[in-house]
């Protein structure tokens, strides 16, 4: 992928806010960059990791002299250490980010033989942890800064202990091929058990019961593409295509889920045949501000952790994200006033009841699993140690398993409507209760 990067926030701000992406071959444009700090990539090192770094026209904005070249160069960096090479700026214990003695210096241009256009290094990583590839660019004379232009390539990868083979992906995310494909037959079982239950009840089965399967079904294909992503990465560091297929069924099955939420909150089908007007409304929200969010995830991926306006887009997205969580709740909030409103006046108090229990149910469960996997699963990426990210994914992958589980088991068709099986004593009990 390329990126052209004119960015302007601090290396500390994108620091913290960058997400541990799964890292791979990355190609990086530099064009007329005099940032004095420019963070490329990211990646969790074991203890035989390796960085393949490639650097091609390389142009400064005016001659360097040979005696300067030595501030300006490529190092590696963990999160701990560079907040204290911060300090020791601050406290004038050294001039330059590469005189510290906290990073690891890959590669400066004093280095540079014979050709000074080109810098080719295989640089070994013996100790594991989490670590930022970083260009250091110290010639920075407040009346004519050094601007530099240069295509860089990196390839950062650890080598099996047994068969010396590449691994792309970062330490702590090695297995999500397995845990995805884990989840997508789980999720093709969830597929086949739900087509029998509506082959078995086919009589009493609504037209939301089969768009709860088609869900079920791009939720699994979207692990299935996800899981070979992943696995191409690992081998190869190139996703080979299946990146585009995980994004397409990514979107649909965003898009399905939220409107599935909305239908089920709205009562369609199974309580009524139709929308009013203002649950559509709230669909036609929903719908674009999804295609939104999609657009902002598929940039903050493809544009890696420190891509040009990486932290706007990834903004958009949760501000996106935020706002279709909160939108598909009010459905199910008028759905509940209704079905309350409508114990009151129609006589059947227990029917009603059942409703209104079973939406107050759906109601907090779907904001318990938005504040899981909105909140608590970012938390666990944030204190979780690197070799353990997987961890998030299996979290947020279960909290998703559950939730459609739930939905699945109080939705589902019944032969005899249990709504309307109530003998007079819980009618008079459940009026009591309204």
């Amino acid at each position: 992928m390329t990126i052209t990067r004119t960015c302007t926030l601090s290396f500390p701000v994108i620091l913290s806010l960058a997400s541990l992406a799964a890292a791979e071959i990355r190609f990086t444009e530099v064009r007329s960059d005099g940032r004095p700090i420019i963070p490329f990539d990211e990646f969790g090192f074991t203890h035989s990791g390796r960085l393949e770094l490639n650097v091609s026209h390389i142009s400064f904005s005016f001659a360097v002299p040979d005696s300067k070249l030595g501030k300006l160069g490529f190092f590696l960096c963990t999160r701990d250490s560079w907040f204290q090479v911060l300090k020791q700026l601050e406290d004038a214990e050294i001039s330059c980010t590469l005189q510290s003695d906290l990073i690891k210096k890959v590669f400066t241009f004093d280095k540079f033989q014979g050709d000074r256009s080109t810098v080719n290094v295989v640089f070994p990583q013996i100790d594991s942890d989490q670590y930022t590839l970083v260009f250091a660019n110290c010639l920075q004379n407040p009346q004519q800064p050094l601007e530099l232009t240069m295509d860089v390539r990196s390839a950062m990868y650890n080598l099996d202990g047994k068969s010396g083979r590449r691994d792309y992906l970062s330490a702590g995310r090695t297995v999500l091929p397995r845990i995805y494909f884990l989840f997508f037959l789980i999720y093709f079982a969830l597929a086949f058990l739900w087509n029998h239950v509506l082959y078995k009840k086919r009589l009493t089965v609504y037209k939301i019961h089969f768009f709860m399967l088609a869900v079920v079904i791009l939720k699994g294909l979207n692990l299935l593409c996800e899981a070979e992503d992943k696995s191409y990465i690992k081998r190869t560091g190139s996703a080979h295509g299946w990146d585009v297929l995980f994004y397409i069924f990514s979107f649909l099955k965003g898009i399905m889920l939220f409107t599935l939420i909305v239908l089920i909150g709205t009562g369609w089908s199974f309580l009524k045949p139709y929308l009013q007007g203002k649950e559509k409304k709230v669909l036609m929200t929903v719908i674009p501000l999804q295609v939104v969010a999609n657009i902002a995830q598929v940039v903050v991926d493809e544009n890696g952790p420190f891509g040009q306006d990486e932290i706007a887009w990834k903004q958009v997205f949760l501000l996106v994200d935020v706002v279709c969580c909160c939108a598909v709740l009010f459905p199910i909030v008028w759905s509940i006033k209704n079905l309350r409103e409508a114990a009151r006046t129609n006589g059947k108090a227990a029917v009603n009841l059942m409703k209104l229990t079973l939406f107050r149910q759906y109601y907090i469960v779907v904001i318990c699993y938005i504040y899981f996997t909105r909140v608590v699963v970012f938390a666990l990426e944030t204190i979780t140690s690197y070799n353990y990210l997987w961890t998030s994914v299996v979290a947020a992958e279960l909290a998703t398993l559950a939730f459609y589980i739930f939905t699945g088991y109080k939705f589902m068709p019944e032969a005899q409507n249990p709504y309307f099986a109530i003998d007079d004593e819980e009618e008079e009990a459940a009026a009591l209760r309204l």
